[in-house]
């Protein structure tokens, strides 16, 4: 594989509607549902709702993860950024404000491409870029029980270091300090 892996950008925004498409059985949520108030009727929200919540981020430069190339084609997706931004995470977790913390809060991978280290590789990545841009912490919010772990796997967050900051049955919080 020639990887590589790019900040989400105006210039990789068709490359992430490529991603989140249904060819891939990801055409819905475009990576918004923390960017909603509530959860309440987000199950009924059709796709061209959230693309165009997206679109409304772009516009305001909310350019929130990292891309995942293998060659030219997108294969992998990370929604990383400050934690405190996302409101509806903050109240969900009962989190306090901590300015210096981001947050992983979403994970694709494609399926041609999923058990190959992909995600490892991207959020392996992302931490050190982050560690480098002096960002102090990085947190995950793993869902335990699921086969749809669109949060990211608990044990891949440990592999990379992440402990269990808060412990939850269903809901932990991981972390990771940078500094």
């Amino acid at each position: 594989m020639s990887v590589r892996i790019a900040r989400l950008t105006e210039e990789t925004m068709d490359d992430f509607f490529r991603l989140h498409s249904d060819a891939n059985g990801h055409g819905w949520c475009f990576c918004v549902a923390w960017w909603t108030r509530t959860w309440e009727g987000w199950g009924e929200r059709k796709a061209e709702q959230n693309r165009m919540l997206r679109i409304a981020l772009r516009k305001r430069s909310h350019f929130d993860g990292f891309l995942y190339y293998d060659g030219d084609a997108p294969v992998g997706w990370v929604q990383v950024g400050e934690r405190d931004r996302l409101f509806k995470l903050i109240g969900q977790y009962g989190l306090d404000p901590e300015p210096q913390t981001h947050a992983i809060t979403c994970l694709f991978i494609a399926p041609s491409h999923r058990r190959r280290g992909v995600a490892t590789a991207l959020v392996r990545e992302v931490v050190e870029r982050l560690r480098a841009e002096g960002v102090k912490r990085v947190e995950a919010f793993p869902r335990r029980h699921t086969d749809d772990p669109w949060t990211g796997p608990e044990s891949m967050y440990a592999a990379l270091g992440f402990r269990v900051a808060r412990d939850d049955p269903e809901r932990p919080v991981m972390a990771l300090e940078l500094q």
